[in-house]
């Protein structure tokens, strides 16, 4: 792992499966809209679209499930089942996100969160879980060009706090994500979720944390 240089002045977050248990829906629920449509969509492809913008996704699911895949379609029966998920059982936090806002709120360390969900949706989760106010800046991809893999969303968030991207911590559970933020630069901590990082994922981090309030250590040792 790389070690990181200097003093983090910020901290970026993404959202799903980093802040809110969502990214296990998430995968539970294109499976099944996505077998409700004819395609059966293994668990594997699944966790491969996590984070990922659309324009890598429709063409990487149509290469794994046929030409046809209506990606809008399906797409939006897999937002209908999730709903009816969340107005019956609510949103999760994820453990630690509130010990770590609290902290980065004191030490005057601003927040930020770079999601691939839409602004509108992101900031109605993060009201409904009580943490919308701990954040400086919502960023959604569908504020820049491309969105993650790619590190256009990390870049703007940096930006928008008034930081290059390697004055910012970036916190992400997904490859895709993982990717993104360290592609723009960003001192990149993984608290995996659903998949453990791998050799290539291992070799960009700058460290791993189990959970986001073991996230403050690592900040301190930056």
């Amino acid at each position: 792992m790389k070690a990181g240089e200097g003093v983090v002045k910020a901290v970026i977050f993404d959202m799903d499966g980093l802040l809110l248990d969502t990214e296990k829906l998430l995968v539970k629920y294109w499976q099944e809209a996505a077998r409700e449509a004819g395609f059966p969509m293994t668990r594997e492809i699944a966790l491969n679209i996590r984070s990922m913008h659309r324009s890598f996704a429709i063409p990487y699911l149509k290469s794994e499930l046929g030409q046809d895949f209506d990606y809008v379609k399906i797409r939006s029966r897999r937002m209908e089942l999730m709903n009816e998920h969340l107005a019956k059982h609510g949103l999760e936090l994820k453990k630690g996100a509130k010990e770590l806002l609290t902290y980065l709120n004191k030490s005057k360390i601003p927040a930020a969160v770079a999601t691939a969900t839409d602004s509108e949706r992101a900031e109605k989760y993060l009201k409904e879980t009580g943490i919308f106010g701990h954040f400086d800046k919502i960023i959604s991809a569908t504020m820049v060009k491309v969105g993650k893999p790619k590190p256009d969303i990390y870049i703007y968030a940096a930006s928008e706090l008034g930081l290059e991207p390697s004055e910012c911590a970036a916190l992400e559970d997904s490859p895709n994500g993982v990717m993104s933020a360290a592609a723009a630069g960003c001192k990149t901590i993984m608290v995996p979720d659903l998949t453990e990082p791998d050799e290539e994922l291992s070799r960009i981090i700058t460290a791993k944390a189990e959970s986001l309030d073991k996230v403050i250590d690592i900040i301190c040792k930056l």
